[in-house]
């Protein structure tokens, strides 16, 4: 059959934007439904539950969030616990990227190979060891021992990633800056980090959103309502009875806080591309 015939062309656009239209409702759905509930209100999200188009918007739920629980407490934790996560992860990362993706040291693969097993191993499997760690060090219910904890999954991920970055950077600028004088560490911190900045933001937000959405050390690490991140605090929402289930809570709680995740995506996709296509190209 020949390709160019215009009835085989027509088929296939339609069927390719049948399957995009397809594999956006399954991605998007989901999005628009938790807004479609969270503006509608308790009273009438029973009878409306199954309505794609609310008959009236409310923003009640979104009132109530901050009411019936330390609501913005728990987005300032979240906030201050996946940005000092991220902070601390990336500089220890950088510093071990270099080390890793840069210098000859005995041993160096199978480190490698350490970071990778740690960074596979279930939250699950750690649990018991932090929390005797943490519970020590008297970091219980705190944004250290949340950061703490947070470092198991994003430390590991950041060095990696950053260290196959830093592979691909050309030994000719250290060459450079070794002939001007310059040391490792002014190196590292001078010449090398302004050309890691797109794979730092890449990575860096990666991890922050990784850092955002965790729940179990978030639940595990926090018994008092003030000291909780988001997730917890949505999950220990209720109805104002034991009859009502708080689904408008929870709907417009998801949507605050994916807000600000989609802002930095917004804000930070150049970066982001760059990131994730460095290194696809040697040289």
């Amino acid at each position: 059959m020949n390709s160019k015939n215009p009835l085989v062309r027509t088929v296939t656009l339609v069927l390719f934007w049948l399957v995009v239209a397809a594999v956006l409702f399954y991605v998007l759905f989901p999005f628009y439904w938790a807004i479609k509930t969270s503006l509608t209100s308790s009273a009438r999200l029973s009878a409306e539950a199954l309505q794609w188009v609310p008959s009236t918007l409310s923003f009640q739920n979104f009132r109530d969030v901050f009411t019936v629980a330390p609501f913005g407490r728990n987005l300032l934790n979240s906030v201050v616990v996946a940005t000092g996560t991220v902070l601390l992860s990336l500089l220890l990362s950088v510093l071990a990227a270099y080390a890793l993706g840069k210098f000859r040291f005995q041993g160096k693969t199978i480190l490698m190979y350490l970071i990778l097993a740690v960074s596979v191993f279930p939250q699950i499997a750690v649990l018991s060891g932090l929390y005797t760690m943490i519970q020590t060090f008297g970091l219980y219910n705190s944004w250290g021992g949340l950061i703490l904890s947070y470092m198991i999954f994003t430390l590991p991920f950041t060095v990696w990633t950053l260290t196959a970055f830093v592979r691909e950077i050309p030994t000719e600028l250290e060459e450079a800056a070794y002939v001007d004088g310059a040391s490792p560490l002014q190196t590292l911190f001078r010449v090398l980090l302004p050309v890691m900045t797109p794979a730092l933001v890449t990575t860096g937000l990666l991890a922050f959103i990784n850092a955002w959405n965790e729940f179990l050390f978030a639940l595990t690490f926090t018994t008092d309502a003030t000291a909780a991140t988001v997730p917890p605090a949505i999950a220990n929402f209720t109805g104002a009875s034991q009859y009502e289930s708080p689904f408008g809570l929870t709907m417009a709680a998801s949507v605050i806080v994916t807000i600000p995740l989609i802002i930095l995506v917004l804000v930070f996709q150049r970066n982001i591309v760059s990131g994730l296509t460095a290194g696809a190209v040697k040289g």
